[in-house]
């Protein structure tokens, strides 16, 4: 069983979140990195440790690259000394290491993830130096107390897990070799196809529907409905780590833009005018933006560990 220790925000959160993948053998919540080797949880202020959850996992069933891509999915790797609410030093996100072998899959998540967001991590990256086991009603304190504080959605645990890195970003010379000009226009120019007129519009069979550029898994077709305005509409992203949002003023408009993560191709925009029994969301997609992998063919094309999370 190997462990890794990862500190973001309050730990009570954190571990709730953890002990909930699948893989995940046991977890515990302590003090780690601090500037002295014992603290406790009145004297972190002093001590300067990071409120830290330790994970033991099965690598034959959860490799170490696939729980650090769960822990960036909860945290703002940007914020210093802050998640959610919680401010201060004990607050501040770390990944601390036993195993130096581990140093080098550790770098390479961190790079992607600054490539990603364009920006330095505020995460440290460092070998464990001492770890002080918290007092124990802070040990599974929500399970212990279900409706107590938590600045996660530690429900995000059960979503699917897509790994960015199966799915990289084209060149530009690759995107126009591979792309329809609609595709292309609609993906690299932000175009808008024409409504009714495209392809997945009236399509409601299983399976999922992909960024069109990459072949990153954006949903599924069970999230899809009828909203009559001529476009594919759905409920939600399949995992909330595989759309980015951004503000688009264009056309005399507000609204909000739906971008896919690996290719930041432009899919379409995102609406509060949804079936409010599926979430109250719209999300509005060109259907140039996407290609459809039927449920029969998601095994062979490579989407087939989605398949457990298929409705």
């Amino acid at each position: 069983m190997a462990e890794i220790y990862l500190a973001g925000g309050c730990f009570w959160g954190l571990e709730e979140y953890f002990s909930r993948i699948e893989g995940v053998e046991e977890t515990t919540v302590g003090y780690a990195n601090g500037q002295v080797e014992s603290t406790n949880y009145q004297l972190i202020h002093q001590t300067d440790h990071a409120e830290t959850v330790q994970v033991a996992y099965d690598e034959k069933r959860l490799s170490l690259r696939e729980l650090l891509l769960y822990y960036f999915r909860v945290i703002d790797p940007l914020s210093v000394n802050k998640q959610g609410n919680d401010v201060g030093r004990q607050y501040r996100t770390g990944v601390y290491y036993v195993r130096e072998a581990d140093r080098s899959i550790i770098e390479q998540v961190f790079a992607e993830q600054e490539e990603q967001l364009g920006q330095k991590l505020a995460v440290e990256l460092e070998p464990l130096k001492h770890y002080i086991l918290a007092e124990d009603y802070h040990q599974d304190y929500l399970k212990k107390n279900p409706g107590g504080y938590c600045h996660i959605n530690v429900n995000d645990a059960t979503q699917p897990l897509v790994d960015v890195g199966r799915y990289p970003k084209l060149s530009q010379q690759q995107l126009k070799d591979k792309l329809t000009e609609e595709q292309y226009q609609v993906t690299q120019q932000s175009a808008t196809e024409h409504p009714f007129q495209n392809a997945y519009n009236a399509t409601f069979d299983a399976g999922i529907y992909v960024d069109v550029t990459t072949g990153e898994p954006l949903f599924f077709a069970a999230d899809k409905f009828e909203s009559g305005c001529g476009w594919p509409s759905f409920a939600r992203p399949l995992a909330k780590d595989v759309v980015r949002y951004y503000e688009d003023k264009s056309h005399g408009m507000e609204r909000i833009e739906v971008r896919s993560r690996s290719g930041n191709a432009h899919l379409g925009h995102v609406f509060a005018d949804g079936p409010q029994e599926l979430g109250g969301l719209r999300y509005c997609i060109n259907s140039a933006a996407l290609r459809f992998i039927p449920k029969e063919q998601m095994e062979k094309e490579g989407y087939g560990y989605l398949l457990t999370y298929m409705k």
